[in-house]
């Protein structure tokens, strides 16, 4: 019986890993930050506690049809009571870095804090009074918001982010209406009000210039005596082109331009990137000679989030179906070439099991940035929630075999000279998947959204073993898997 193409991608891809000698700790460096991630919203709850505000999620969450499962933030992992076992947790993974974020409603020994000032979340009233990010007045509110920060906190942290995927959240929140304000025009979406073509890019803008100003402030006033450094976390798939034609190679450049660069060429370049120029034209901002002047070079370090690798196909000399995330790149992606798939399926639709993708994002950063240091801030295996019963969740194989085949591809781009400083797996605990609410998990542990137990699954002891610096070999049967 012959051997279906699937069949054979996969035990190739398993051959090549187990050509890969025994892998451990010491593959990085001593001073390499291994850490676990979270964000506020997806994981807090009480939020109506301690005289905290709503924000945009608050309200957004409690409208109707909103969020897949219908359900809402307003306990999620119950954080907020349970943050000393939460800590108590990732000291027992023997983490040295722990990525959070702080609720700017809420505002404000052994692990390092590694701290985001903007996951998604804004207060209500910034939104109710001048429409938030599409107003050039939420630079001076965000400023505040970060020189408050820097100053309460900035003894003990040594590492700021101040906005976490601003590249996707801008796009969930002005073009397709899937995030708050949910604001979106045909035919990217269906909603009452927006304009999908240009306010995605608005707010982008205005976020830019706000991480330059809170960086300008921490600058000035506060890195040298606190003695920290500030970057910004972008998202990123990697693309291949689905054939070798101009054409697909173009659109896989311009599909990569329209993630990371669109948001690091401004700080790093001077410009928006020459792609987005050419498809965008006016419907792109433009910064002035003193907005320039204050972007340059504003950050220490980047943060890249990173899940996945899709196929790429050109859409602006080809006819094709244009992509929705993608459409404005003027192209179309896929997950599947001549009837096989580039990597194995996880629970989010797009988002495949696909190693080697971390290796060349890596590259790509830092070869467009002058190797500018990097920190890997997510990432991390989709499971599927609905219908599973815990014991399946908690033998989560399928994440330590992605967990050891990425940390292994990142190995191999750092060998090579990229100056990756840390990698932060996404996440601590089972959360809020924003508008797939509960209904995929990514936590190394299981949360009992009834009782709020939580269990370490397969994959949390095996990130303790292995950061314990035991060497470690994947296997390809799922009953040996090392833990």
């Amino acid at each position: 019986m012959g051997i279906n193409k699937k069949t054979l991608a996969i035990t190739l891809f398993f051959q090549l890993l187990s050509s890969v000698a025994c892998f451990s700790r010491s593959d990085f460096t001593s001073t390499f930050l291994f850490g676990t991630a979270t964000s506020s919203y997806q994981i807090e709850g009480a939020y109506l506690e301690g005289n905290k505000s709503l924000s945009n999620w608050d309200v957004f969450t409690h409208l109707p049809g909103k969020i897949k499962d219908g359900r809402t933030g307003d306990i999620a992992d119950d954080h907020y009571h349970r943050y000393m076992e939460d800590i108590s947790l990732m000291h027992s993974l023997g983490v040295n870095s722990y990525r959070f974020s702080m609720s700017w409603s809420r505002i404000l020994p052994r692990i390092q804090p590694f701290v985001t000032l903007n996951h998604f979340d804004v207060p209500q009233e910034l939104e109710d009074r001048y429409g938030s990010w599409l107003s050039p007045q939420i630079r001076e509110d965000f400023g505040h918001l970060a020189e408050v920060c820097f100053k309460e906190f900035g003894d003990r942290v040594k590492f700021w982010t101040t906005f976490n995927e601003p590249n996707l959240f801008v796009k969930f929140s002005y073009a397709f209406g899937k995030y708050p304000p949910g604001r979106c025009s045909e035919p990217y979406a269906n909603c009452t009000t927006g304009d999908s073509e240009v306010e995605p890019y608005i707010a982008a803008h205005n976020i830019i210039l706000s991480h330059a100003t809170a960086v300008d402030i921490y600058r000035k006033n506060y890195q040298v005596k606190q003695g920290g450094s500030i970057g910004i976390v972008i998202t990123s798939k990697w693309y291949e082109p689905l054939t070798n034609s101009t054409a697909d190679c173009l659109a896989t450049q311009r599909a990569l331009s329209f993630e990371g660069p669109w948001i690091l060429d401004p700080i790093l370049l001077g410009d928006y990137p020459s792609e987005m120029h050419e498809v965008l034209g006016s419907r792109l901002p433009i910064f002035t000679y003193e907005e320039k002047k204050l972007l340059l070079n504003k950050l220490d370090f980047i943060g890249i989030n990173h899940y996945s690798t899709n196929y790429v196909m050109d859409c602006m000399l080809s006819s094709c179906d244009l992509d929705g995330y993608m459409r404005d790149a003027l192209i179309a992606t896929t997950g599947y070439k001549d009837g096989v798939l580039i990597g194995e399926p996880t629970a989010l639709p797009t988002y495949y099991a696909v190693p080697y993708g971390i290796e060349k994002m890596v590259r790509y950063i830092m070869e467009r940035y002058n190797n500018v240091p990097m920190y890997i801030t997510e990432n991390g295996y989709a499971q599927g929630s609905s219908g599973a019963f815990t014991k399946e969740l908690i033998n989560d194989t399928e994440r330590i075999k992605f967990m050891h085949s990425y940390l292994t591809f990142l190995s191999a781009a750092i060998s090579q000279g990229a100056d990756v400083r840390g990698y932060f797996s996404w996440s601590l605990l089972d959360n809020f998947e924003w508008a797939f609410g509960y209904t995929v998990r990514f936590g190394l542990f299981h949360v009992d959204y009834k009782t709020q137990r939580r269990t370490p699954k397969l994959s949390a002891k095996w990130y303790k073993k292995f950061l314990s610096g035991k060497k470690l070999q994947l296997r390809t049967s799922t009953q040996n898997n090392e833990i």
